[in-house]
């Protein structure tokens, strides 16, 4: 466990701490997969703002720091992915965070490959990762989510086998360009309440993949 220390640093401090949980499968095997990119999203972050991901606890890879001083928690639970609240339920207990200061990022075929969007708080749309987490939040589903659109299975493809592939060369170009815009709206969340700079966010999200299609068909 944490020490009691870390723990009492965090929720005493003058803001009350974020916890940012990426959803993905453990293991070199799934490295790179659709269904993995929360994974990728939380080393992103951590990386960009020099947070160290060199704690396991709880069921999860983790990392604690300060960005702007303000308290951050990274978790990628390593239950796989349909486990995924067995980590992150304990964690948010842990340190007696409100749902409203917890953030999910996930993988999202409703959304468009490299189309992120910010949400206040939803269901779980059939997504094994989400139902655990909202399951051991005792169903609810009062806490944030960055999607990260990877599109659909062509034609008949299994979704489960679609998930479990890597990116081609074209759609791992917009997921990392996705990704730098990503580490850009969880420094958002930290800074601001939901609202309009959350809306403004997913419309020019929404109008970069017109802009995408409208380059495309021309």
């Amino acid at each position: 466990m944490l020490s009691r220390l870390s723990r009492r640093c965090y929720c005493t401090s003058v803001h009350r701490p974020w916890l940012f949980l990426g959803l993905g499968n453990p293991g070199d095997k799934y490295k790179g997969t659709r269904h993995n990119i929360g994974f990728e999203m939380i080393d992103t972050f951590a990386e960009s703002v020099g947070i160290q991901m060199n704690l396991v606890n709880f069921k999860a890879i983790m990392g604690q720091g300060f960005v702007d001083d303000l308290p951050v928690i990274l978790a990628k639970p390593q239950t796989y992915m349909n486990l995924s609240g067995e980590s992150s339920g304990p964690l948010a207990a842990y340190y007696k965070l409100p749902l409203n200061r917890v953030l999910v990022v996930h993988d999202d075929m409703q959304l468009p490959c490299g189309v992120l969007r910010l949400q206040e708080k939803g269901g779980h749309g059939c997504h094994n990762g989400l139902k655990s987490v909202m399951n051991h939040f005792r169903g609810n589903r009062e806490f944030a989510r960055l999607r990260i659109g990877i599109g659909k299975p062509p034609g008949q493809m299994d979704p489960k086998a679609f998930l479990l592939q890597k990116f081609s060369m074209g759609a791992r170009e917009r997921m990392d360009k996705a990704l730098a815009e990503g580490v850009d709206a969880l420094k958002l969340v930290l800074s601001k309440d939901f609202g309009e700079s959350w809306r403004l966010f997913n419309v020019e999200q929404k109008y970069k993949h017109l802009r995408q299609h409208t380059v495309i068909a021309a």
